[in-house]
């Protein structure tokens, strides 16, 4: 056997790892731990200081180290299970161990052993006791405590039920050194210099086992910048494989088709309406694909922009596939349409789930043989037997809400169809960069003249009968009312108001002498139809609704919102709800009610009581709760990051994105020899995406 060659290399599979094998490697997966390189990514969500401390020196509230023997040990029976108690001495003095529910302990310790003990210190019976601590045993002859030796920092990682954070942090600590040997390093020393980063096997090292606290920051920001980069390349890799491989069709715009179109809108576009179309245009008349995301707060008039771009496509005499999340949205995007091109000859038609079989069967015939130009629909629209004639534009609103299959098979119905994302959720910066960035963004940052802005108040359970009594009064003077519930029926393990129950008590208790109706998204589609026509008519007060009114719903007469369980939402979900209201001329008021008088939730929320910035409430909202909270569930494409923190990373991400694009001018492949490391760790982290460079 080579004496060189290292026990295990980093890409066997884990099992193989001494200590782990088949049944333990079972549970490392499930934490994304397959390689045994996985290991040194597989970080410590924080790191505990251990001081070094002779007994007679513990401090209570301290976490501590101590070496010692074991003079006794003893199992006690309580309510709570067999608790395990045991005293340690050195020569200063001595100090007892105890343990919770852990009869296993007594099996672990005997008297006569010589241990290091770790764990928070209490004062017991004016003694020293460590709770819980973590026991390593010692040979007899061990070295007692030298409280000159500098402090220890044990990482805590995160853990299981199936596999504790001990055992993966010995896991790791055991075998480091021989893992640290085979890193190599990404970038030459250069570019370690201008950065200002210190070598990735450093790094590696002191995120495991630091010796100071203040080594892990710079540790991190190299790592984190490692992620960010890979992130940038696979992102800017994409986007050049789409610019060289696909070529779409031009969608061309002159004076008379400019005009047209204008014509079909009841008003002038804003000065950012007018910005948003003019990139828009420039992208459809190029015969690279568009791939655009068009974004703006609630209220700003994306969906006349979209419609725009759709008319230049239907001028061209190519189709428009409009995709939105809800049938609820989509019907609202038809009506808006139908509402728009009332006498034109513009064909156009909705594909959502539960249509008569006829009915689905003729308008997919109109969809195949071209008759229709403009079709909105849900997920419906990416089904098997939905096949374009000649598909040039894809609309997506709120794409985020689409799985990237979904979107996928969207843009699949056509040729390299020209791509237009829509979303009312504003996306930070630093989101953008990360999640979207194979996009280019236009920002409609302006709203349509006579929106007033929506005065918004945190309501505690004290202020609520006021809350109610001031909305009668708006309802008394012809205006209308949403109120917005968590939940559709109530439920046993949340202690939430539920929209159905508090109907009727709305109904009878609250709005006796006002019409109230009930929306949500389990309803028929014909009696959301309903509901919604007979709201827009005036013929309802108030709305009682789960968060299907989210996005999409136009009511100008709608003044008010009260908000139940607002601690419950998102703040951008919030920003979402809020901007259904003062659509008119008249003042909007939106009322975010608390189940409770909690001061951290209603700082939160009283971020929108004192902004109506979409982004500024974004950048909160991503700070509280990351980008998978902010924008859904992980299915959606959401970078994976283990270290970077979009917040706390923004210029590093610049610097990441401006690197990576210096990397793909000069070698568009990273098949130069000194980008080895990286195209390696890029196919390793982004291959499924990157299947292109394998044949590059």
């Amino acid at each position: 056997m080579n004496p060189d060659r290292p026990a295990f290399r980093l890409t066997d599979d884990i099992q193989y790892l001494r200590g782990v094998g088949p049944k333990r490697a079972i549970d490392l997966r499930k934490l994304g731990i397959g390689a045994i390189g996985d290991l040194l990514e597989y970080f410590p969500s924080r790191h505990e200081r251990q001081e070094s401390r002779t007994i007679e020196n513990l401090d209570e509230g301290t976490t501590a180290t101590v070496v010692g023997r074991i003079t006794s040990v003893r199992r006690q029976r309580g309510r709570r299970g067999i608790s395990v108690s045991a005293t340690l001495v050195d020569n200063t003095g001595r100090c007892s161990l105890y343990w919770f529910n852990a009869s296993w302990m007594s099996d672990r310790i005997h008297q006569g052993m010589t241990v290091r003990a770790t764990g928070k210190v209490r004062e017991y019976r004016e003694s020293p006791q460590l709770v819980n601590p973590k026991i390593t045993t010692l040979d007899d002859d061990a070295a007692p405590v030298d409280e000159s030796e500098p402090d220890r920092f044990e990482g805590v990682y995160p853990a299981t039920a199936a596999i504790s954070s001990q055992a993966i942090s010995k896991l790791i600590t055991t075998n480091l050194d021989t893992m640290l040997e085979q890193v190599e390093e990404w970038y030459p020393s250069e570019h370690l210099q201008t950065r200002k980063l210190p070598p990735r096997r450093w790094a590696l090292d002191v995120m495991h086992r630091p010796t100071n606290e203040r080594d892990v920051e710079p540790a991190r920001r190299r790592l984190a910048y490692d992620e960010l980069l890979l992130m940038q390349l696979a992102t800017l890799l994409v986007r050049h494989h789409r610019r060289q491989n696909m070529t779409a069709r031009p969608l061309n715009l002159t004076e008379e088709i400019d005009l047209r179109i204008r014509r079909r809108f009841p008003f002038s576009l804003t000065q950012a309406q007018d910005r948003a179309v003019s990139e828009v245009v420039d992208d459809l008349t190029q015969t690279r694909p568009m791939n655009r995301m068009l974004q703006g707060d609630v209220g700003c008039g994306k969906t006349v922009v979209a419609l725009y771009a759709a008319l230049v496509a239907v001028a061209n005499k190519a189709q428009v596939a409009i995709m939105a999340p809800t049938e609820l949205l989509a019907e609202q995007h038809a009506h808006s349409i139908a509402r728009y091109l009332a006498k034109s000859r513009v064909k156009h038609d909705l594909l959502v789930g539960g249509l008569r079989a006829t009915d689905r069967r003729n308008l997919l015939e109109g969809i195949e043989t071209g008759a229709l130009d403009i079709v909105v629909g849900t997920h419906a629209l990416i089904q098997n037997d939905v096949r374009f004639s000649r598909l040039g534009l894809v609309v997506v609103d709120e794409q985020h809400r689409f799985g990237v299959r979904q979107r996928a098979m969207i843009r699949s119905k056509g040729p390299a169809p020209h791509y237009l994302v829509m979303t009312a959720t504003p996306i930070p910066r630093t989101l953008a960069m990360t999640v979207f960035g194979d996009l280019d963004v236009t920002t409609i940052d302006e709203l349509p003249p006579g929106r007033s802005r929506v005065q918004t108040q945190v309501i505690g359970p004290a202020e609520q009968e006021e809350t109610w009594r001031f909305v009668r009064q708006r309802l008394e003077q012809g205006e209308q009312a949403y109120v917005v519930y968590p939940i559709i029926d109530e439920s046993d393990k949340l202690e939430l108001r539920a929209a159905t129950t508090e109907f009727q008590r709305l109904s009878e208790a609250v709005f006796p002498v006002h019409q109230v109706g009930l929306l949500h998204g389990r309803m028929k589609r014909d009696e959301r139809e309903a509901v919604m026509r007979d709201f827009v008519a005036g013929e309802l007060d108030v709305l009682v609704a789960t968060t299907v009114i989210e996005v999409g719903i136009d009511v100008p007469n709608a003044t008010c919102m009260v908000v139940e369980n607002a601690e419950r939402y998102g703040l951008s979900q919030l920003h979402q709800l809020r901007g259904r209201i003062g659509r008119g001329r008249r003042q909007g008021f939106c009322f975010l009610m608390t189940g409770s008088d909690n001061a951290t939730n209603n700082e939160r929320l009283g971020v929108l009581a004192s902004t109506t910035d979409g982004f500024k409430i974004a950048e909160e909202d991503l700070r509280l709760r990351g980008p998978g909270e902010m924008l859904g569930t992980r299915q959606h494409g959401l970078p994976e990051l283990r270290v970077a923190d979009l917040i706390q990373d923004g210029e590093l991400l610049r610097f990441a994105q401006r690197d990576a694009g210096d990397l793909i001018r000069k070698d568009t492949q990273l098949r130069r020899p000194e980008h080895r490391m990286l195209r390696h760790m890029l196919m390793a982290k982004h291959g499924q995406t990157l299947k292109f460079l394998d044949v590059g």
